[in-house]
């Protein structure tokens, strides 16, 4: 259909650890100037169709009415008719109608979060995550009009799904055999008892971090892990660790600018599709992607499973690569 969607989060980078460290911010009106890039790159590679969630910064708007003013739109871009709230749901929706008009690819502008809420609902259509958050793992810093060129490459469908994306872990959180929730990096089980600003911050309060990657060279709590064992997103495998016990204390990059001396255990690697199971004897919260979701009080038991059932991530410069040597930047 050569159609792609674009989820952009204007409220992406504004949660409390940027005020408690020194995350960079991307604000709404650069936001908007990556979404014209990727407008015009995709439309110069010959993507005919664009829809765009509806926001709060009515960001979908100002692009198109400042792309119509400079007269270089030249193809149909539209807006979502849709409610907004001004939260996940916002991008859960989007997400749905846009695989419902039948996007050949998403491209979402936002953290950890925000792709996690598209991860929650997204089922066929390869995904590209640009790093517009604060601490972000899944998603990544891309130029907007790199990324519209790789999107109108797989819009093009001239490639096998499998030769330009991959199959994401994600972490799946189950209750009663009920799926509560998913994760895509990080799951972290607290002794916090309230949401309060979404955002977990205290290393105190963590009793243990569960991840599908990590690695030292990223910012968050699966660096917990990552100070001790790298899990790549390739391996078919993740890890857990209990923090604040036991002897041994790595140097972690908990946040931007931030290096916390931490106690832990040695990591438990945990093979996909194996269950670990949690039984909580106080009351806490588990946190998904850095944000405090699913209560739990004495008594609650949950099942923690890492899956292959994650998005399908569009490898950026090797779609590039398939598209240069198939001819598709040839006129």
């Amino acid at each position: 259909m050569n159609t792609i969607g674009i989820i952009a989060n204007p409220a992406s980078g504004k949660d409390i650890r940027r005020l408690v460290s020194h995350a960079t911010v991307v604000d709404n009106n650069e936001k908007i100037n990556i979404v014209k890039r990727i407008v015009l790159a995709a439309q110069g590679c010959g993507v005919k169709k664009i829809y765009i969630m509806p926001d709060t910064f009515m960001i979908g708007y100002k692009v198109i009415d400042d792309l119509h003013i400079s007269k270089e739109l030249k193809i149909d871009v539209e807006v979502l008719k849709m409610d907004i709230k001004g939260n996940m749901t916002d991008t859960v929706n989007a997400t749905k109608m846009m695989e419902q008009k039948g996007v050949d690819c998403i491209i979402v502008l936002g953290g950890d979060g925000t792709s996690r809420a598209v991860a929650k609902v997204i089922t066929h259509a390869p995904l590209i995550a640009i790093s517009t958050g604060t601490n972000n793992v899944y998603p990544e810093m891309m130029e907007g009009t790199v990324v519209g060129m790789a999107a109108a490459a797989i819009a093009s469908s001239i490639f096998n799904i499998d030769e330009t994306c991959y199959r994401d872990k994600r972490i799946e959180i189950y209750k009663d055999d009920q799926l509560v929730d998913i994760a895509l990096i990080d799951c972290v089980i607290s002794k916090q008892t309230f949401v309060g600003s979404k955002a977990i911050w205290d290393v105190e309060d963590i009793y243990k971090v569960v991840v599908s990657r990590a690695h030292p060279a990223a910012i968050g709590f699966s660096t917990i892990i990552g100070s001790k064992l790298i899990v790549g997103k390739e391996d078919n495998f993740g890890a857990a660790v209990n923090v604040n016990t036991g002897n041994k204390k790595v140097l972690v990059p908990i946040a931007a600018g931030t290096i916390r001396e931490i106690i832990v255990d040695e990591p438990e690697i945990l093979d996909l599709n194996k269950k670990m199971t949690f039984e909580a004897s106080d009351n806490g919260i588990i946190a998904l992607d850095g944000e405090r979701e699913i209560p739990f009080k004495p008594g609650d038991r949950f099942d923690i499973v890492i899956t292959r059932n994650g998005p399908y991530r569009v490898i950026v410069d090797k779609t590039l690569e398939y598209a240069q040597r198939s001819g598709f930047f040839n006129r």
